[in-house]
């Protein structure tokens, strides 16, 4: 199949729309002799339900990433007053590291597996595909205006969640807005129009910048923090809760019990390990807190380790959710017309329910081998995505930036509105639900766009001695400075709202609606003036 930048008639002058014959296919040649508005709703078709599989996907790499961040280790010290030895429990992972490595990085692995793939198939070409960079910059637009509308508005009415951190906040903030700056001076100012090898080498080596600086400004390094004081924030990444679930499967513990329920089946995403307790009716999970975990547990790791036997059952189960069209809370409903909605819903969820039951529970390896496997659908979903977007472009002559910057954009930011608003809705604070952002955006040109640049720039430097060239570098840097001008107000927004509710996400449910409201017309000025540009329009 041919590539985005074989459908450009001449580079540097672009339209919104271009006619030509598209003879490239999905699945059959047959396909060719289609009309063209049938084969156009077809892959829009088929664009929206990859987008559907990669929120399905979100839910269990989700959990899979809080099993992760979960994981403490047993440490012995000896105190050297009564030389006794202390013994305790420590997070593996630093929260901050977690927020950018495995949060922003993860939800932003659709964008990163788009542009990779198609700066592979882009080698040997002089000119980089147009698909990667739109996308990515798209995305951040995405990430930054809709994503921080909906978490303002997704706390209860007049509950306020605010950033306990200002000092890591700011670094992450400055790091992303940075990106933008760097990009613009490598299409603009350093090499106008090209990219060398050692420009997409300096921008992947910033993402280790940004690792380095946030981690010194959460442990308070002198000379490389900002001296600002943190707020009291939650110990646990994810609060503990007191819920109440089914059992699933039962450790051989007569007085504890592993649960796990699966994702589509409540709305919420719950913690894996709970106790039973006896008090009341029905059955009554409490979460455990890490020493009752660890006091439970002959594990030196601090966690409960399910037997083989358990792990089996998990997985079996998993398999049976994804099969099940109606739950029990369903049935439960008198509307007739909901219930046959949901089912409806869960028909057209099914195959893919049933394509991730595959992924091994998280329980397994903390949920490392549940967070890779997830990452791996992601990808597998992601080239499908690039397969429609060529056919489209070819069937339609729409732009590709066009594409990138609207459909693309939206449906691959599509797990980072999942984690933020689940983030936004569990957490005690907004640490976690705005960090996804601003370090989703740095993750997206740093690695996004570094990752695919390096991989074409040194295979032209090593072929033909020569630099990569961008294709419309213009519009994509005009694109870039939208997103400059419209990101100041957003998070000028963000900071009058902390000045005068005292937090950045819920509060009054009027002024909650009204941010939320004038970020997503921050988003459109940016979708319509940038897609405007690049089509030669303006």
């Amino acid at each position: 199949m041919a590539s985005l930048g074989n459908y450009t008639a001449d580079r540097g002058h672009s339209t919104i729309l271009r006619r030509e014959k598209c003879d490239a296919y999905l699945l059959i040649h047959l396909e060719t002799v289609l009309g063209e508005g049938f084969r156009t709703f077809f892959y829009f078709l088929g664009l929206a339900y990859c987008f559907i599989g990669l929120s399905a996907i979100t839910a269990r790499f989700f959990r899979s990433m809080e099993s992760v961040v979960k994981h403490s280790r047993t440490v012995e010290t000896i105190d050297p007053l009564t030389n006794t030895k202390i013994v305790k429990n420590e997070k593996v992972w630093n929260y901050t590291i977690a927020d950018i490595t495995l949060l922003a990085f993860g939800t932003s692995f659709p964008q990163i597996s788009l542009a990779t793939i198609d700066a592979i198939r882009n080698v040997g070409n002089l000119y980089a595909g147009g698909l990667g960079p739109g996308t990515l910059v798209g995305s951040a637009a995405f990430d930054l205006f809709p994503i921080h509308a909906v978490c303002v508005v997704v706390p209860k009415a007049g509950e306020l969640k605010k950033i306990s951190d200002i000092g890591v906040w700011l670094v992450e903030l400055f790091w992303s807005f940075w990106a933008y700056i760097w990009l613009y001076i490598i299409l603009e100012v350093w090499t106008p129009n090209v990219v060398t090898l050692w420009e997409s080498l300096l921008t992947v080596l910033q993402f280790g910048l940004l690792l380095i600086h946030a981690y010194a400004q959460d442990k308070r390094w002198p000379y490389l923090s900002l001296p600002i004081e943190r707020e009291e924030r939650p110990v646990e990444w994810v609060p503990v809760e007191v819920v109440k679930y089914r059992p699933l499967d039962k450790v051989h513990d007569p007085h504890s019990e592993v649960s796990q329920v699966g994702e589509e089946e409540n709305t919420r995403i719950v913690d894996i390990f709970s106790i039973h307790s006896g008090e009341g009716k029905g059955h009554f999970y409490q979460n455990l807190a890490d020493g009752d975990i660890t006091e439970s547990s002959t594990s030196n790791s601090g966690n409960i380790i399910p037997e083989e036997s358990d792990i089996v059952s998990i997985w079996k189960e998993q398999f049976v959710v994804a099969l099940t069209l109606e739950s029990a809370e369903s049935r439960k409903l008198n509307n007739i017309y909901l219930r046959v909605a949901r089912i409806f819903w869960q028909s057209l969820l099914l195959p893919w329910k049933f394509l991730f039951a595959f992924v091994p529970p998280y329980q397994i390896a903390h949920g490392w081998i549940a967070f890779i496997c997830s990452l791996m659908f992601i990808s597998g979903i992601a080239y499908i995505v690039t397969k429609l977007t060529d056919l489209i472009s070819c069937v339609t002559g729409i732009n590709p930036y066009v594409i990138a910057f609207t459909a693309l954009a939206s449906g691959t930011s599509w797990p980072d509105l999942v984690a933020s608003k689940i983030a936004a809705e569990r957490q005690l604070t907004a640490d976690s639900a705005i960090a996804n952002i601003t370090c989703s955006n740095s993750v997206n040109i740093y690695i996004g766009i570094g990752v695919p640049w390096l991989i074409d720039t040194l295979y032209n430097y090593i072929a033909y001695r020569e630099p990569l060239r961008i294709d419309n570098a213009e519009g994509l840097s005009f694109s870039l400075l939208v997103f400059f001008s419209t990101s100041v107000a957003c998070i000028g927004v963000l900071v009058f709202r902390r000045l005068t509710i005292g937090a950045e996400l819920g509060g009054p449910r009027v002024w909650a609606w009204a941010t939320c409201i004038f970020f997503m017309l921050l988003w459109l000025i940016f979708v319509v003036l940038s897609s405007l540009r690049v089509s030669g329009i303006i």
